[in-house]
């Protein structure tokens, strides 16, 4: 389970990419996506929710300050997904983009710290932010994973934007 993790990450990176470019050049992959855009999102929601609880919970990898941090952004989303599945409510996405970027920075700060960048302000005492408990093909972390999913929910705001601009 530990390396499922890392790989799917890999998976949603390289889907990222290809849909950021069906978005730059309207290809049919940003259409799909936009018309799945609130199962899409649950899904991701779902799988950020039960990665992170999975590594702290069931491994025992305590979460340092800013893992809290990104936690406290990310797992309202699965929530709000949950409700606008159900309700069919597509503007759920303007709630979901704040959440998606306060999580990015987060996420991209914790990386720039932990692969040496001097910290802005001091990260906690009990765990270090600059802990690597999971380091696969390179460059996937802890942070890195947060950082997908985060990217992804964003391109999937922008993916439903250009659905309903479609069907207006």
């Amino acid at each position: 389970m530990n390396i499922l993790l890392p790989f799917g990450t890999v998976v949603l990176n390289i889907a990222s990419v290809a849909l950021l470019v069906s978005l730059i050049w309207r290809l049919p992959l940003a259409k799909w996506v936009g018309r799945y855009a609130l199962m899409l999102g649950f899904l991701l929601s779902l799988s950020a929710v039960l990665g992170s609880l999975y590594y702290s919970e069931i491994i025992g990898f305590e979460p340092c300050v800013l893992c809290w941090w990104q936690r406290i952004a990310i797992y309202p989303l699965l929530v709000l997904f949950t409700v606008a599945l159900i309700s069919k409510d597509r503007g759920v996405f303007r709630y979901v983009l704040p959440f998606s970027v306060i999580t990015a920075i987060l996420a991209v700060y914790q990386s720039y710290i932990q692969w040496g960048g001097n910290p802005l302000i001091p990260c906690g005492t009990a765990v270090s932010c600059t802990k690597l408990y999971v380091y696969e093909f390179g460059y996937i972390t802890i942070p890195t994973m947060s950082l997908s999913i985060a990217f992804a929910m964003i391109l999937l705001w922008w993916a439903n934007k250009a659905n309903e601009s479609r069907h207006s």
